[in-house]
């Protein structure tokens, strides 16, 4: 998405500058649609210096494509010339379940037909720069002189179809699935669903294979399914996210007609006018569209709006040094860990974490104790015996640490309320709301975990892996799952009462239609207006 905006901030710049001279180069983009866009900018063609790549299709669909990838990797293995694999799969839980399986099989089949050693590393975005390097260690040499020689299987997300080139690369196996972000302006829920990929990027992982010699992909879809179900290109990522950061951006970059911003792949009206709705109720940006001090501000951090106006709020709520280490825990990848083999005794550790009102303060509560003396000791002892993902929470320590350099940058405070202060975890669910008051479901009147979202009115799940323990009737939430069915994940108790207080204008009791959610607020209106009342009576008094 950063490459849309940065292009539409190209064009204009050339406009104001003729003299300015732009070279766009690379090997994956629709160099026509960029020459179009460029007033038919003149455009050169360099070719490269690539080999023969035999594609093989399956005769049927594979019904599990995990399963079938790790069979056909373990076939080449067997039967094939030396060379490295690159394995496509989407996602880091999938890829290291798949990396531990064929390193088990390859095990075996060292032992039983004198197969030659197989190395397998992954690949994915979270992983830390120095774990991505080992890809390019060299393969392993044969166990003995005169042995079958070894290989190596890259098992990667599609960061491998177009960011780096892997030498001795020979086997490409393509499942033909990746990640994708979704976006749906109308119930403005954004998720990352498992697709089939494009054309244009089935072409690019066959590439992979054709670098340094002849090669081969294994593509386990039919060849019909290539040719008539698989669309030309993959969409821009800005015709499928949500634009608040992105508006944002803009805006502070002192674009404010972002109707006639010049971008090379406009997005639909109606998400552009969802993220100005959403950056208004934040109050990043007022009525007139302008940006706000807040939202200038909310800029400077690289989050999502939302968790940056929580982050920016939590001084007043006396609870800074806590809302800065949950942003950080909620920007990795999840930090506990469950082995399919071993789930009930993670679930046991998780809840020696678990905290009764919520996901959040169990995060809060999983790093302190990660930071605590007896973790230090020896952490990856310690996150191992607790299943937590030791790569996750150094992650979250490096993130924390850069948000803290923003917030000492911006004078923004950084104060806790006393731990042994009754208000403690209230002042962190409150703070909560400043950010995630859009993301708030109400428990149905009937049903175990069955809650509605507001405004919205989507019917929704909590997740299987809350550690809530109770029915509250409001919750936050910061994630939305589609799945089979819908569900609300990382999930904190709420009160009403502090919604109408933090968030006056989005909940707006006349703006409900009558209804179960238009009630309860009212009933939480009265007994705020009650409270102030209370205490307004109680200082006259004084």
């Amino acid at each position: 998405m950063a490459t849309d905006v940065l292009m539409g901030l190209l064009k204009e710049v050339v406009q104001r500058r003729p003299d300015l001279k732009i070279i766009i180069m690379s090997a994956t983009l629709d160099a026509q649609k960029f020459q179009r866009y460029f007033n038919d900018a003149p455009l050169l063609a360099v070719p490269g210096r690539t080999h023969p790549v035999e594609i093989f299709y399956t005769p049927e669909p594979e019904q599990d494509y995990v399963e079938a990838a790790i069979r056909t990797v373990l076939q080449i293995h067997a039967t094939e010339d030396d060379g490295d694999i690159l394995l496509f799969l989407t996602g880091e839980e999938e890829i290291e379940d798949a990396a531990r399986k064929i390193s088990l099989e390859a095990d075996e089949m060292v032992r039983e037909v004198d197969a030659g050693p197989l190395k397998v590393y992954t690949l994915y975005g979270s992983l830390p720069p120095h774990m991505q390097q080992r890809i390019f260690d060299p393969a392993p040499p044969p166990r003995r002189p005169g042995g079958r020689p070894g290989r190596k299987v890259i098992v990667s997300t599609n960061i491998a179809e177009t960011s780096l080139t892997i030498d001795g690369i020979v086997y490409v196996v393509d499942p033909g699935f990746s990640k994708q972000k979704i976006y749906n302006p109308r119930i403005r829920v954004e998720s990352l669903l498992v697709s089939p990929i494009s054309k244009a990027s089935a072409q690019q992982r066959a590439g992979r294979a054709g670098r340094t010699r002849p090669g081969k992909c294994f593509r386990l879809y039919t060849e019909g399914a290539f040719k008539k179900e698989l669309i030309d290109q993959t969409y821009p990522e800005i015709l499928r996210s949500n634009l608040s950061s992105t508006v944002l951006e803009l805006k502070k970059l002192g674009i404010d007609d972002l109707v006639h911003f010049d971008l090379m792949d406009p997005p639909a009206p109606e998400t552009l006018m969802r993220a100005l709705e959403e950056l208004n109720y934040l109050a990043c940006l007022d009525d007139d569209g302008n940006l706000t001090q807040l939202g200038r501000l909310a800029s400077e951090f690289p989050l999502d709006p939302a968790v940056a106006v929580m982050l920016i709020s939590s001084p007043e709520f006396y609870c800074s040094n806590e809302i800065l280490s949950i942003t950080a825990l909620l920007s990795v990848p999840q930090v506990f860990v469950r082995p399919a083999s071993q789930r009930k005794r993670a679930d046991e550790m998780k809840n020696l974490f678990a905290h009764p009102d919520g996901d959040h303060l169990t995060l809060l509560n999983v790093y302190h104790a990660f930071k605590g003396q007896d973790a230090q000791e020896n952490p990856k002892q310690w996150c191992h015996d607790h299943f937590l993902s030791l790569r996750s929470l150094q992650s979250a320590d490096n993130v924390r640490m850069q948000l803290l350099r923003i917030m000492e940058r911006e004078e923004l405070e950084m104060v806790s309320t006393p731990f042994e202060d009754k208000k403690y975890y209230e002042n962190i669910r409150r703070a909560l709301c400043a950010g995630f008051f859009m993301q708030v479901a109400k428990k149905e009147s009937q049903g175990k975990s069955k809650y509605t979202t507001i405004k919205d009115n989507q019917n929704v799940l909590l997740h299987p892996s809350t550690v809530l323990s109770y029915d509250a009737d409001w919750v936050v939430y910061n994630e939305f799952v589609l799945t089979t069915k819908n569900y609300i994940r990382t999930v904190t108790a709420v009160k009403p009462e502090w919604l109408i207080d933090i968030a006056p204008t989005y909940y707006d009791i006349m703006t409900f239609p009558k209804g179960e959610i238009r009630s309860a607020l009212l009933r939480a209106a009265e007994r705020l207006s009650r409270k102030e009342k209370l205490r307004s009576d109680s200082s006259r008094r004084r």
